[in-house]
């Protein structure tokens, strides 16, 4: 009986894990369908119109796929092969969160409840292990490494700008006043970050002329500090895609380093084994 179990388990495991077979290809796809399926039933359950003309579809709708997503949860706990392992990774969790918000309905009466079932649109990501995109896996790890590799330099950065805009805030509290809407020094802050980042929300605005010149230097100075972490990374991810590349010079643009398996420059496209 212990060989039917683990038997069973394995035959189990191979359609619901296992993209090379017809058997797995087809769950995997069923399964994409069902998800994005039951994600637009929850958008549109959202629209008032929609809810209240299809509201008790909607409702139905939605315990079968829970129900659906339910029995596939178990078949993967049961067929898994090392059972906590699963349930503690990153998709045993997002899988029994997208299952978790419908149960809840029945004991708690919060419409945000449902809300939370836009989660399933993490499970979605499967789709990288469908369809075998292991490149843009490989690319978003090489993102992942340029972020680690930059995240001190960033840190201090973040760091920085926070002291220039409680400073900056410090100030214009003290030129514009209450009076004007700058009410304290967190809130004064708040304009300096809103008008730094070059967001602009127009809900608080300096009225003195020493006021405006400081927000005019301030949306100046915004331009500038934005392109900073932006350059950080930038350098960090040239130095982690470098290995990567093949030592070559162009022949005709003088471009150097390309991808591995090119035969062709990236920039003008001359031969460069010519």
């Amino acid at each position: 009986m212990r060989g039917d179990e683990q038997g069973l388990r394995h035959a189990i495991h191979v359609i619901i894990d296992g993209t090379d077979t017809p058997l797995g290809k087809a769950f995997d796809i069923l399964l994409l369908v069902a998800i994005i399926t039951s994600l637009a039933v929850v958008l549109l359950d959202s629209v008032l119109v929609f809810r209240l003309k299809y509201g008790t579809y909607f409702y139905y709708a939605e315990w079968f796929f829970t129900i659906l997503f339910t029995v596939e949860y178990l078949l993967r706990l049961f067929a898994a092969p090392n059972r906590w392992r699963y349930a503690l990774s990153f998709f045993g969790i997002v899988d029994f969160l997208s299952i978790l918000p419908t149960y809840l309905g029945l004991f708690i009466s919060m419409a945000g409840v449902q809300s939370l079932l836009v989660v399933r649109i993490l499970r979605i990501l499967r789709v990288f292990r469908i369809l075998k995109l292991t490149d843009y896996m490989q690319q978003a790890g090489f993102l992942m490494m340029a972020l680690r590799s930059s995240r001190q330099k960033i840190i201090v950065f973040f760091i920085s700008v926070l002291i220039l805009v409680t400073i900056i805030g410090s100030i214009v509290y003290s030129v514009e006043g209450a009076d004007n809407g700058f009410t304290s020094i967190p809130v004064s802050i708040y304009w300096a970050i809103v008008t730094m980042t070059t967001v602009g929300y127009g809900d608080i605005s300096p009225k003195t002329p020493l006021g405006q010149a400081l927000a005019s230097m301030v949306m100046i100075m915004g331009y500038s500090i934005i392109a900073v972490p932006t350059g950080l990374f930038t350098a960090e991810l040239n130095k982690t895609m470098r290995p990567q590349l093949q030592p070559v010079s162009c022949p005709n643009c003088g471009k150097f380093g390309h991808a591995r398996e090119a035969n062709f420059c990236d920039r003008c496209g001359y031969d460069l084994h010519v």
